[in-house]
């Protein structure tokens, strides 16, 4: 395919415009090209655009420059003409994920099991957490020059279990599994999970970070809520913070998840899989209402929040996570080395609902906890609550450290 370089210009600005970007970035582009391909063209005493020219001058700016943000810039200005000749429209960048393979021999057997867990309906974040474990185990056989699972042995295990990186109950507990799968199946003469019986870190125990409720409401306050992108960052951290859901359960909600009728919001979590309904609060509705009115990009997306640079696709949860992690930072409240993404305010809202003494199974059905064990971790950031837990000590009668033969009798 091929094309006069002005004609298509003309055409990707008229692209551009019709697809809401903003004007500086049409000017960025206008200047790259005035700069880049235009004056290349005309070198080479070329008018027509196709796709060889464009690789052509791609060559011509990487042989004698390093790959420097400006040369990014004038290859990505190139292929967004020849997007726009060959497909016609301009593909978003988009960052390649990285891969973990599992190769070999004992690679194929760890494919097996990423199946047989896949048959399971295990989350994308489970089988993803598993793939990331195994890999780096099989990277450590390599190394070691292991090929087989017969010729894997207990020291290989305990050697790969032995830095703080991989010494934590995810990873030996994906070991287990994995080991216990091969000997269930017959893929391993003897179970290799017997070496792990002696490798049972403690999960270290933290106390959740959390606000109270004066800091979110001056969190909730510095929003800008003028702008389209401050509207639907305003809705965002409302529904986090008065309703606890996750940047995950936040990023697939829909049209359909509203019933503005029953002020009820109903989804699927995300992370487990359980149908949860919550009180649509007049307060966020109206936020979403004044997002959805007044600052979203069209679009003709069911899902509720976007990004707010062209082309406007949906939002990720990285977009939440980040846009309420801007939030908190910003607001001036000091953080004492709390942590404030997302879930922070998760933590913040059982915090306030133990304070109200209710009851931990509604915190757990609020949360979407699938049970209230999972809770019994927030009780931890309630210190008066643990404060009435506390066994009374009964006072020490002066002759106790006079009587005689006492450690304190001299």
């Amino acid at each position: 395919m091929e094309e006069k370089i002005t004609e298509l210009i003309d055409g990707c600005l008229l692209y551009f415009k019709k697809h809401s970007y903003s004007s500086n970035r049409i000017k960025v582009y206008e200047s790259l090209w005035k700069n880049g391909i235009i004056p290349f063209m005309a070198q080479q005493g070329l008018t027509v655009f196709t796709p060889e020219v464009s690789q052509w001058f791609i060559e011509s700016i990487t042989s004698h420059e390093d790959i420097t943000g400006q040369v990014r810039e004038k290859i990505r200005s190139v292929h967004v003409l020849e997007d726009y000749l060959t497909l016609g429209y301009v593909r978003k960048r988009r960052t390649v994920p990285v891969q973990h393979p599992l190769e070999g021999e004992i690679g194929e057997l760890m494919q097996k099991h990423i199946r047989h867990l896949y048959n399971l309906r295990r989350s994308k974040i489970t089988i993803r957490r598993n793939l990331v474990y195994m890999h780096r185990f099989l990277t450590y056989l390599n190394m070691h020059n292991v090929g087989s699972v017969e010729e894997i042995r207990d020291q290989h295990v305990i050697g790969f279990l032995s830095t703080p990186e991989t010494n934590n109950p995810h990873v030996i507990g994906t070991l287990r599994v994995l080991f216990n799968f091969w000997k269930d199946k017959g893929l391993s003469k003897r179970n290799l999970a017997d070496c792990l019986e002696f490798l049972k870190p403690r999960k270290r125990e933290k106390i959740p970070s959390y606000y109270a409720q004066k800091e979110i409401s001056v969190f909730e306050e510095s929003i800008d809520r003028y702008s389209g992108l401050g509207k639907r960052n305003y809705a965002i951290f409302l529904l986090a913070s008065r309703l606890g859901l996750r940047a995950s359960d936040i990023v697939g909600l829909q049209f359909s998840n509203l019933d503005w009728e029953n002020n009820e919001i109903r989804l699927r979590q995300y992370k487990t899989g359980k149908p949860t309904n919550l009180p649509l609060l007049a307060e966020v509705g109206n936020a979403i209402i004044d997002y959805l009115k007044n600052g979203r990009p069209i679009s003709k997306s069911q899902h509720i929040f976007l990004c707010h640079r062209p082309p406007y696709d949906n939002a990720t949860a990285r977009t939440i996570s980040t846009a309420i992690s801007r939030i908190i930072v910003k607001s001036g409240i000091p953080l004492h080395d709390r942590r404030h993404g997302s879930h922070s305010l998760r933590h913040s809202l059982a915090s306030q609902l133990l304070e109200q003494e209710v009851a931990l199974p509604v915190i757990s059905e609020v949360l979407g906890h699938s049970t209230s064990q999972t809770t019994m971790k927030y009780l931890r950031i309630d210190i008066a609550l643990l404060m009435k837990c506390a066994i009374p000590v009964p006072a020490i009668p002066d002759d106790f450290y006079t009587q005689k033969g006492g450690m304190f009798y001299e």
